[in-house]
């Protein structure tokens, strides 16, 4: 039963990653049949990122009052009716209205599950569940690419549609196999909340630390294609195909992570992880027009990305308590997404008006303050337990 619903929690990440690739890989028709500009992609982006940065931040709240399971149904089931919506989307007002259900089941589900997963399971499976997620981003562009040969975009979405809403029946059809961890859950505590998740010591690092690793993150995820395209002048469908060479990094590389991270621990993945994206980011600096060293390049970072995101959340319960990992995490979401909402345009505005070569350099800058932000997050717990024998030592 306990691994029965391992595999359920992986299914429901797969549905957490299909809608998140989606938008990218179908707008090139949607704007053109809707008579839209191009750059109206990123409004409707940025509605979903409104949704999901809420609903990460009242996560704690929901999961303490309703319970994980129904949150994860809950949240499957918004991201369903989400896909039909943009399906049957005819203008630009529908997209928005049905942008805002597809956020905010994205990130409760991405919320309730990290923690539920960092609470009770090891680290390895927490590797393993964001490498189901790189499944889902990775599928959900071939399912469009289908539609589109095929038919056209809406299809593409309705088939989503259809997986969202298997997965959410099967999740509500298996409710009673989530009891299996009642015992664990019912122990928690009072609620921290928001406020008091702020509060707490090192919290403002790991918020810091995790807000620059996904700016960087989502950088090299939007704008391989572009590299490609203004840096080794490849044309845009060779472009467009190796910027998938970072998904299948990050995927592949958290695949592996889960067989040795439980053997190393969160924080010696974490440098380690980060120690190979920095090998990836030289390889994209070397100056030469040869694509192969980029291509490599970006392999190589989503390989070092691949441990730091699941190890992150996973030590959370460990440096701030498991009473109070919900709310952190639930605020961790949230720093997540204003960074990889933000950040990226930033990017497209400098690369625009410096060159696209800047991309090494501003990978490698964010990259930095994550590791020095992380670092002290990890520093104040082992400063902690050393001061705690000392407190004993020093009663009568």
């Amino acid at each position: 039963m306990y691994s029965f619903l391992l595999v359920l929690i992986y299914i429901a990440f797969i549905s957490l990653g299909l809608p998140d690739s989606l938008l990218g890989s179908g707008w090139p028709a949607m704007h053109l049949e809707m008579g839209l500009p191009v750059s109206y992609m990123g409004i409707v982006s940025m509605v979903i990122s409104g949704g999901t940065i809420l609903s990460s931040l009242l996560s704690d709240r929901m999961t303490g009052k309703f319970g994980t399971r129904a949150v994860t149904v809950t949240s499957v089931f918004l991201t369903a009716v989400a896909m039909f919506g943009f399906s049957f989307s005819s203008n630009f007002p529908m997209l928005i209205i049905f942008a805002i259900p597809y956020g905010l089941g994205a990130g409760a589900i991405d919320a309730a599950l990290n923690n539920y997963i960092a609470l009770h399971y090891s680290s390895k499976h927490m590797s393993w569940l964001h490498c189901f997620w790189g499944v889902g981003t990775i599928v959900s562009p071939f399912v469009m690419s289908y539609a589109l040969s095929t038919s056209n975009w809406q299809n593409g979405y309705r088939i989503v549609g259809f997986i969202q809403l298997t997965i959410a029946i099967l999740l509500l059809a298996t409710l009673p196999v989530w009891n299996v961890n009642k015992t664990a859950r019912s122990k928690r505590g009072k609620r921290l909340g928001l406020l008091g998740a702020l509060k707490i010591k090192g919290v403002p690092y790991l918020l810091i630390g995790f807000f620059a690793y996904c700016a960087a993150e989502a950088t090299a995820m939007y704008w391989a294609g572009t590299y490609f395209s203004e840096v080794k002048h490849m044309t845009s469908e060779q472009s467009s195909l190796l910027a998938s060479l970072f998904y299948i990094g990050i995927t592949v590389g958290r695949f592996l992570c889960g067989f040795i991270t439980d053997r190393l621990g969160d924080r010696k993945m974490i440098i380690t992880g980060t120690c190979v994206l920095f090998v990836g980011i030289a390889l994209l600096a070397v100056p030469t027009d040869a694509a192969l060293l980029s291509q490599m390049g970006f392999v190589v970072i989503g390989l070092g990305c691949a441990p730091i995101y699941p190890c992150i959340i996973h030590s959370t319960p460990d440096n701030f308590g498991a009473e109070n990992s919900g709310a952190i995490i639930g605020i961790q979401m949230a720093s997540a997404y204003v960074g990889s909402t933000f950040i990226p345009p930033v990017f497209g505005f400098l690369g625009n008006a410096l060159g696209f070569e800047i991309m090494p350099i501003y990978l490698a800058a964010f990259f930095i303050l994550m590791i020095i932000m992380t670092e002290r997050t990890f520093g104040k717990k082992s400063k902690e337990n050393i001061e705690k024998p000392l407190d004993k030592a020093e009663k009568p």
